[in-house]
């Protein structure tokens, strides 16, 4: 009786792990730093795991924290591995092996200082450029929030007195927060230098040049990877084969983005109708893919449209 009331017991414990195993790929919990480019592709993956069955849980996290939940497990998935503003990350946790660069999700991508087109034809081209007009500038740089990569490297700039910037002042904000302060500098048309990146609805919202001489700290152009925690793709194949084939375009992300600020609706419905106007591209992302009951994904996703 006891031999059999320990096989009985190991039984449920083992249900019990499967269990748990399922709902851990049920549920897909991602990260969004409160970037619009990050939001948006969150919503295309949400939208997708959704017509799969799963449930997309996403927290917003800064990167650092993102970074240290991947390696933790407490994140699956982050989207937004922006290389190589973020190469210190990298270097602390892909490379170690604590965390899984999984796939590029997008490439071609602009990420450093840009100023409006008034202040690059007064002759702001170059980061070399700025401390010339320092007076001007009120000697202030905008960044995104605290954490953030580019702001690291920004500071790092201004520690080590790079392109002779080292009594200036980097202000930390959220990403919309900043985009007000420069809208508000614009329309007096005030000296103002930002980080700006592509793609986002500021390329076409703001008359903007990218500047040169950054590449050391911010790369020429780049491209942004998927991560995963530690083993997720193999803890969940399916979710996984998804994620891999998911990739983006500029033209995409504009769009999306633009549609939720012109239009004022939220990303879920700006994605459903980019989607729905486009839906070859759902062939590649559910390519090999099931629904969380192993049925036939695209004609899933589909049926939601």
């Amino acid at each position: 009786m006891r031999k059999l009331s320990t096989v009985l017991t190991a039984s449920l414990l083992a249900l019990g792990s499967v269990s748990a195993f399922a709902d851990s790929c049920e549920t897909v919990k991602m990260a969004d730093p409160g970037w619009s480019d990050i939001a948006a592709t969150n919503a295309i993956t949400g939208f997708l795991l959704d017509g799969m069955g799963y449930k997309a849980k996403v927290d917003t996290l800064a990167v650092p924290i993102t970074f240290g939940g991947l390696k933790d497990g407490q994140v699956d998935v982050f989207l937004g591995n922006w290389m190589p503003a973020q190469q210190g990350f990298y270097d602390k946790f892909v490379a170690t092996g604590d965390v899984t660069q999984l796939a590029k999700n997008l490439d071609g991508t602009e990420f450093t200082l840009a100023v409006p087109d008034y202040v690059w034809d007064a002759g702001v081209h170059d980061f070399a450029d700025l401390n010339k007009f320092a007076d001007k500038f009120d000697k202030k740089i905008y960044g995104i929030g605290s954490g953030a990569p580019a702001n690291i490297s920004l500071q790092e700039i201004i520690k080590k007195n790079d392109f002779d910037m080292g009594q200036w002042k980097l202000i930390e904000s959220s990403e919309q927060a900043m985009l007000a302060e420069v809208s508000r500098a614009v329309k007096k048309q005030k000296f103002v230098t930002f980080l700006g990146w592509t793609p986002h609805p500021m390329n076409v919202q703001l008359k903007m040049r990218y500047l040169k001489g950054g590449e050391k700290y911010f790369g020429d152009t780049g491209s942004v990877y998927t991560l995963t925690r530690k083993g997720y793709a193999q803890a969940c194949p399916n979710v996984g084969k998804l994620l891999t084939n998911l990739s983006f375009t500029q033209d995409m992300e504009n769009s999306i983005m633009a549609e939720v600020v012109n239009k004022k609706v939220s990303n879920a419905e700006a994605v459903k109708a980019w989607i729905k106007a486009n839906p070859a591209v759902l062939d590649k992302w559910l390519d090999g893919v099931k629904t969380v009951d192993g049925k036939d994904a695209l004609a899933a996703v589909k049926a939601r449209l």
